[in-house]
């Protein structure tokens, strides 16, 4: 969030004069990206629970900034099937279905007729000598191996703490939940966070944040981190946003964001990405649940609880408050926003969800905005703004399902 006064503090507190951010040892640099695996483990690995305390809130965004990476979405193109090569006129039932996604594997024979029943066809023999017996075709076997393992049993629902007693408005610090926790990145050599929750979907595999802080090719090492406290780095583990072939992270923000900037297209400052399982093989919604997504529910709520992880604190803030609609009257950030007035959301908080229908015995509820769109969620810490969830999200969001049921 362009929250100046508390990031100056922080930015100055932790920059290195000449050099990047110090991280986890004495000395030690964000490592670059890497094209290849970026798994539960290595991100553990990297994210050390030092190096989680000695992250700062990304720094404000430059209005003017346009986005140096593709504008499309990461996940690579399928490439397109070659042209089947110019083949001599064959039968009319030897053609293959246009449809096939990829070509039949072909049985050498001694004739090109086809193979019906999968076994080979015996060539026609003269008359006079005798046909030989077949010899029937073994059917292939496969060495034994071990029995598989038994599949882990599915994680037990988290407790989720109660909430503290709230007074709408006022914002107090408390120990999370699960469905909400930071974002961890490196940019530029320095370690930062934004909040982020878990969003439903098919794939059960789907994070929600601000656009802001997963903008630039230098976003590197990117990872999830459930309820998140200073006490417990990591309750219920680490789920590391995957990479693409090219190792460029698994991230979905409208191209309209990436190429008009933060302020021309304040309205559109929403990301999803996609998060691998954990080190047992899970994904983080059947570890921690998810919120639902509503789209066109409007910016006027008569009850929102907002979550955000606040600069240095080491735990997250809560607050209950209505929301209503904000229009702005900047030409240079234009549309209308959601607004809330919640104590104490300085920088970090960025991403945050705000839920309706918030049920205290699954945590979860109805995610209609995060904080984030105007003035990337607002240049004062009590009060937040969200980019309002309507069609753009819904087809933002459908495409993130669909690409992150492409292979990985």
């Amino acid at each position: 969030m362009r929250r100046t006064l508390t990031m100056a503090v922080v930015a100055a507190a932790l920059l290195v004069p000449g050099g990047p951010l110090p991280l986890a040892e004495a000395g030690s640099v964000a490592a670059p990206v890497t094209v290849g695996r970026w798994s539960a483990r290595e991100a553990q690995s990297f994210w050390t629970a030092e190096r989680m305390a000695s992250a700062a809130p990304l720094p404000p965004v430059p209005p003017e900034l346009v986005d140096p990476a593709p504008p499309e979405l990461p996940e690579p193109p399928e490439p397109a099937e070659p042209a089947e090569p110019a083949q001599p006129a064959e039968p009319a039932e030897s053609a293959e279905p246009a449809e096939s996604a990829e070509p039949a594997e072909e049985i050498p024979v001694a004739t090109p007729t086809p193979v019906v029943t999968g076994l080979p066809v015996p060539s026609a023999t003269p008359a006079a000598t005798p046909t030989p017996t077949p010899t029937p075709t073994p059917t292939p076997t496969r060495a034994p191996s071990a029995p598989a393992p038994a599949p882990l049993p599915a994680p037990a629902r988290p407790a989720v703490p109660r909430l503290p007693a709230l007074t709408p408005g006022i914002g107090l610090n408390f120990d999370g939940i699960p469905v909400a926790g930071r974002m961890y990145l490196v940019k530029g050599g320095g370690a930062y966070f934004c909040t982020a929750s878990v969003v439903s979907s098919p794939g059960r595999n789907l994070v929600l944040t601000a656009a802001h802080c997963l903008l630039g090719s230098d976003t590197q090492q990117v990872a999830f981190v459930p309820q998140y406290t200073r006490a417990k780095p990591q309750p219920y583990g680490m789920f590391p946003v995957l990479r693409d072939a090219g190792g460029r992270s698994k991230i979905w923000i409208d191209p309209r964001y990436r190429s008009q900037g933060v302020d021309r297209a304040a309205a559109l400052d929403v990301a999803f990405a996609q998060v691998g399982p954990d080190t047992r093989g899970f994904p983080v919604e059947t570890v921690v649940g998810g919120n639902r997504l509503v789209t066109g529910a409007g910016y006027a709520h008569a009850r929102v609880t907002l979550i955000g992880y606040p600069a240095s604190a080491a735990r997250p803030r809560v607050c209950i408050n209505r929301t209503t609609k904000f229009t702005s009257a900047d030409a240079r950030i234009p549309g209308s926003f959601l607004r809330i007035n919640c104590t104490g959301y300085p920088g970090g908080t960025s991403g945050g969800p705000f839920v309706t229908r918030y049920d205290a015995r699954t945590g979860t509820g109805d995610v209609v905005g995060v904080i984030g769109g105007w003035k990337t969620g607002g240049d004062k810490a009590d009060t937040s703004y969200s980019s309002p969830f309507g069609a753009d999200i819904r087809k933002l969001y459908e495409k993130a399902v669909a690409g992150a049921k492409a292979r990985r």
